[in-house]
């Protein structure tokens, strides 16, 4: 036991050394409440761990209350599907094998029940429509992201809007890392780290979306870089990484809620809408204006050190993540243009969701049609 508690104390000792985290000639020590300054401390994002929970607690009740009238009053309503025939040996290589039999599979299932091989194709697309989340599912969950990425933006603008730092960045570092923190960032930080937690928390029971990788990596980011700069005093850059992140999101989730209720031109208009904003906020904004701060005018006060680079490294790392949802984006765009009707020709078409002119896919994409253009 005594070993442990050594061990323990020997990595917690270098994971808090100063020179990881801060400038060569501060301490800790200097970043103490005093003289009237509060400063942010690691201890304070215990608490965002269980305000995860209790966003758990508000979206089930804000879906239910809310997001359900809302969906029944834009006229969103499930699909009728059909009823899939209870077959063991369908079932059985379903569970086991391939939701999407190969011909040769189909052949030989249809010999082993006695079925046609068209009969065993519908039946599999039947039995994966009976699996996917349904459009009042989308709709509650796009309605939840909608709310609190509405509510952060304007609470992000109210508190920034008279910093003399969101206009000139290079008034972050006056005094880094002397910066008080103030009442207002420490809310921002709390409430926005509290949400990625429960979007990690929930994530096994969401829709299931095809970069769901990606979207683990960019929680997992998003809560590191935030912890980080919360604990090394970069607050005031990273409440603008926040900011710039959550405008293009109203957008996002806005057109996804006129998608499911087929409202196609208001659809059409929020996704260009969004994608500008998008290639803006995150390709333009994030990359010229936060990065470049955050990479050159640090030095005109300290040389670099740990911190510094790590920082820095995250930064790009969701930058990396911008590229490629950006390369999604522009994709969807073209399809949405210029694209040709890719439609599934046999006779059984249940697996389509719908036609709107900007749909989601099976994972959960949206996905742009011109009059026949689909993007899958």
């Amino acid at each position: 036991m005594n070993v442990l508690s050594v061990m323990i104390e020997t990595i917690s000792k270098w994971f808090w050394w100063d020179r990881l985290w801060l400038p060569y000639n501060l301490m800790w020590t200097d970043l103490e409440d005093k003289e009237g300054r509060v400063y942010a401390k690691a201890s304070h994002l215990y608490i965002t761990v269980p305000l995860a929970v209790a966003f758990l607690v508000v979206r089930y009740l804000f879906e239910r209350l809310i997001a359900t009238p809302c969906a029944a009053l834009l006229g969103v309503r499930e699909p009728t599907r059909p009823k899939v025939a209870h077959n063991s040996v369908l079932e059985l290589h379903f569970i086991s094998h391939s939701r999407n039999p190969r011909q040769a599979d189909i052949d030989g299932l249809s010999k082993k029940c006695s079925l046609t091989p068209r009969q065993v194709e519908r039946w599999f697309r039947r039995r994966r429509n009976r699996d996917r989340p349904g459009v009042l599912k989308k709709f509650r969950e796009a309605s939840w992201r909608l709310a609190f990425y509405f509510c952060a933006s304007v609470g992000g603008l109210v508190a920034l809007y008279d910093k003399e730092w969101f206009y000139d960045t290079r008034q972050m570092w006056v005094g880094y890392p002397k910066q008080s923190m103030l009442e207002s960032q420490y809310w921002y930080y709390i409430l926005e780290m509290g949400f990625y937690w429960s979007l990690l928390l929930s994530i096994t029971f969401d829709v299931k979306r095809k970069d769901f990788k990606e979207q683990i990596i960019h929680h997992l980011a998003t809560l590191i870089l935030l912890s980080f700069s919360w604990c090394a005093n970069y607050i005031r850059v990273g409440t603008l990484v926040m900011l710039v992140h959550d405008a293009s999101d109203v957008l996002l989730e806005s057109a996804k809620l006129f998608n499911y209720a087929k409202w196609e031109k208001t659809c059409n208009s929020l996704f260009v809408v969004f994608a500008i904003v998008f290639l803006v906020t995150r390709l333009i904004i994030f990359p010229f204006w936060i990065i470049h701060c955050t990479w050159v005018y640090p030095l005109d006060h300290y040389p670099p050190f740990f911190g510094y680079y790590f920082f820095n490294v995250m930064l790009v790392v969701l930058l990396l993540l911008h590229i490629f949802w950006a390369y999604l984006i522009l994709r969807m765009v073209k399809k949405f243009l210029f694209g040709s009707l890719t439609k599934d020709e046999r006779s059984d078409n249940e697996e389509d969701e719908g036609e709107s002119s900007l749909t989601e896919d099976n994972d959960g994409h949206l996905k742009a049609t011109n009059g026949s253009a689909n993007h899958h």
